[in-house]
């Protein structure tokens, strides 16, 4: 009997430590990613036009240089995780630190160049949190059995977009200055939250393995949540194989250009459209509830579908939402819109990686690299097209129409390169979606 109470005992424990390391990596993600990075899209429309407290700090172009660098610190922190030689856990808290006082320093400085160095060095540092607290907390959970948990993770961002949207929208009328800080302080209470779960150091690992684990997070959300499926896998150094990445790299770019537009200027657009309406600084957490929402459901499909066809469906989603903010921009349209483009947005991540291991197994990690590489230049790109046609043109909407076509095109591509027949050498990979 008591062999039986401390067993269950036990099992109690570890499932208590499971849910404590999940919900920990999940407000990590929220604090590093949905206010690190895109706490700056709700707040844009108060930089542009202050509010009752402060005169506009910014026009819509230095708008989108601001987006630009922060994604660009982003692409860098991406490509440079693997160089770097810091414990998973030890990153975790310095990238929480980081993001508090870069957070708050858009609030207590005003000159553009410091502002943009400081939202480029933020996107690395939530390039660097993100790669290394999905090492931690994915490795944690698989020391515990409960892989389970893993979905949870991946739904920080939508958390944090979610927090930020609604507190804007309850609060903005102080202004950006204030939301910076305000930010900055709610930042810091959560990284103090859940500073204590990542005290304790589970043992050292190779940078290039921390990249190589946070870069196919993702997957092992995916796998954790749907099983290990039976699929194919074609040797790396095959000829049809060597094309299949060519273009998912290539095409994986595509939905970072195509969403990036509307999830930088998405409250912009909407007040712009709904003048005097308290709608337009709802749809930004609309759209974070969709990607909760999203990241749940896709880590349960079926892992034998095939992971081309399941990113053109998302491809056509997004371009679906984009469009309906164009031809029917009104509350309902905007709400559809923010729904469908958020919905398959850790989805397409998820779909991606899960291709890049069937194509590579377990040595997938480099084009999981290029991949990521192709999408952060594509969220670069975006606000550097947009922001200059809507400057010209006084609209978004041509900028909003190549988002949408580039994704159609993308989704058609993908389609083509479904149906292309495969090479031979076939080799049976188990276990790799």
């Amino acid at each position: 009997m008591n062999s039986l109470a401390s067993s269950a005992h036990d099992t109690s424990a570890e499932r208590h430590a499971a849910r404590r390391a999940a919900l920990a990596c999940m407000v990590t993600l929220a604090v590093v990613l949905g206010i690190g990075r895109f706490a700056f899209t709700p707040l844009l429309p108060l930089m542009l036009h202050g509010s009752a407290f402060g005169q506009p700090q910014i026009d819509i172009q230095h708008g989108g240089w601001l987006a630009s660098f922060n994604y660009a610190g982003y692409f860098v922190g991406a490509l440079t995780c693997a160089a770097l030689r810091v414990e998973p856990a030890r990153m975790v808290r310095m990238g929480l630190v980081g993001t508090v006082l870069l957070t708050l320093a858009m609030g207590v400085t005003s000159q553009f160049w410091l502002w943009a160095v400081v939202r480029f060095v933020a996107g690395a540092i939530s390039a660097w949190t993100f790669v290394f607290a999905s090492q931690w907390g994915l490795r944690r959970l698989a020391e515990l059995g409960a892989h389970g948990w893993g979905g949870v993770i991946y739904t920080g961002p939508g958390v944090g977009i979610v927090g930020t949207g609604l507190l804007v929208s309850a609060a903005g009328g102080y202004g950006a200055t204030a939301g910076w800080i305000g930010f900055g302080l709610i930042a810091a209470v959560l990284s103090i939250t859940v500073w204590p779960v990542f005290g304790a150091v589970t043992g050292h690992h190779s940078a290039a393995e921390g990249a190589a684990a946070a870069t196919g997070s993702a997957t092992a959300a995916t796998r954790a949540a749907s099983g290990s499926a039976t699929g194919q896998h074609v040797p790396s150094s095959h000829p049809r194989n060597r094309a299949d990445a060519l273009w998912l790299v290539l095409l994986y770019g595509v939905p970072g250009f195509g969403y990036i537009i509307t999830a930088t200027f998405l409250p912009v657009i909407a007040r712009h459209a709904l003048p005097g309406s308290p709608w337009p600084d709802l749809f930004w957490p609309m759209f974070g509830a969709a990607l909760i929402v999203g990241a749940l459901l896709a880590a349960r499909l079926p892992a034998h579908w095939d992971n081309r066809t399941l990113l053109a469906s998302c491809y056509v989603l997004q371009a679906a939402g984009i469009a309906l903010g164009i031809v029917w921009p009104t509350a309902g349209g905007f709400s559809l819109g923010s729904i469908l483009i958020g919905l398959p947005f850790t989805a397409i991540t998820l779909f991606a990686m899960r291709e890049a291991r069937r194509l590579h197994g377990d040595n997938a990690a480099g084009l999981m690299g290029y991949a990521t590489a192709a999408y952060g230049v594509g969220q670069i790109v975006g606000p550097l097209v947009a922001a200059p046609i809507a400057e010209h043109t006084g609209s978004f909407s041509p900028a909003l129409w190549l988002a949408t076509a580039a994704l159609l095109l993308g989704a058609v591509g993908l389609i083509i390169v479904a149906r292309m027949p495969r090479g031979r050498g076939r080799m049976p990979d188990y276990g790799c979606n």
